[in-house]
């Protein structure tokens, strides 16, 4: 029954901005951490961003000061911030809580 959704990908030129948001059903969330994955064809899939349940963030480098990664308990939902992108974040992103996994979705930044 619990389930990730993710929305918000989409089609934008490098130096634009996307947010994306994973609401989660059927379970409420608050005490477990939440993360950000993404994986473009042919390479392995790639962990983001990362919010504990106390809001203390961690990021990949090469994200660092691009993108903000944030949750709202109350809603069940986490969002990633992503701006200034760049065509090497063309990926399908993936929202992560303890062992379960969303659905993705497509981000695509052209140049």
């Amino acid at each position: 029954q619990v389930q990730l959704v993710e929305s918000g990908g989409g089609l934008v030129q490098a130096g634009g901005s996307l947010r994306l948001s994973c609401a989660a059903s059927g379970s409420a969330f608050s005490i477990y951490a939440m993360d950000w994955y993404r994986q473009a064809p042919g390479k392995q899939r790639e962990l983001v961003a990362s919010i504990t349940s106390g809001g203390s963030t961690e990021y990949v480098a090469s994200v660092k000061g691009r993108f903000t990664i944030s949750r709202d308990n109350a809603k069940n939902t986490v969002y990633l911030q992503m701006n200034n992108l760049k065509p090497e974040d063309t990926a399908v992103y993936y929202c992560h809580v303890f062992v379960i996994w969303g659905q993705g979705t497509q981000v695509t930044v052209s140049s």
